[in-house]
C-alpha cells in the first residue's frame, strides 16, 4: 500500500504493508529513517533549510523547513517505539534543477541544514544520493526498511 508523502509533508508508519513514497525531489530533500527492531519508518520531503526565512509560511506549512521538521520526523518514529541508536538514515535530493548558475544553491543549502542538525544531534547518515541536476523519487518499505531510488536518466537502484 503506497502512502504518498507530498511536497512539504511527512509520514510515519509501523504498518508492515506501508510503502512510503515521495516524488519529484529536485532541490528538496527526501529523508528516510527506519528502526529495524521496532519496524517503524518515516519519510520527510522538505523544501527549504530554515523557517526563519519566512515566519508566516513556516506557520502555515511547517513541513517545508528542515529545522522545524527533521526533529519532528524522529519524534514521530519514537512515538511508535523507534529508538535513535537503531535508526537507519538515508537522504536523497538536494539537486540544482532550476538554478543553472547556482545563484541560490537551494539544494546545497537544504543538505547543509540537514548535516548541521544531524551534527548537533549525533546522527549519522547511512547512505545518500544528493546533488547533481536530476529529479529523484524515493520509496521506503516499512516491513524491511529497504529504500529504493529512481533517478532521472539513471534508472532505479537501492539506496
Amino acid at each position: 500500500m503506497n502512502v504518498i508523502v507530498g511536497i512539504a509533508d511527512m509520514k510515519v508508519s509501523d504498518k508492515s504493508e506501508a510503502i512510503l513514497v515521495t516524488h519529484s525531489l529536485g532541490s528538496c530533500i527526501g529523508l528516510t529513517v527506519y528502526d529495524p527492531v521496532a519496524k517503524v519508518g518515516g519519510m520527510l520531503h522538505y523544501m527549504l533549510p530554515d523557517s526563519e526565512l519566512d515566519a508566516k509560511k513556516a506557520g502555515e506549512r511547517p513541513f517545508m523547513f528542515a529545522n522545524t521538521r527533521i526533529p519532528r520526523l524522529f519524534k514521530g518514529c519514537y512515538e511508535l517505539g523507534a529508538e535513535k541508536k537503531r535508526m537507519v538514515v538515508k537522504v536523497a535530493g538536494g539537486a540544482q534543477i532550476m538554478d543553472p548558475t547556482g545563484r541560490f544553491n537551494i539544494g546545497k543549502r537544504n543538505y547543509a541544514a540537514l548535516r548541521k542538525i544531524f551534527w548537533k544531534n549525533n546522527v549519522l547518515i547511512n547512505n545518500e544520493d544528493v546533488g547533481g541536476n536530476c529529479n529523484r523519487t524515493v520509496w521506503l518499505k516499512v516491513d524491511s526498511g529497504e529504500v529504493t531510488l529512481k533517478v532521472s536518466g539513471k534508472g532505479i537502484c537501492t539506496l
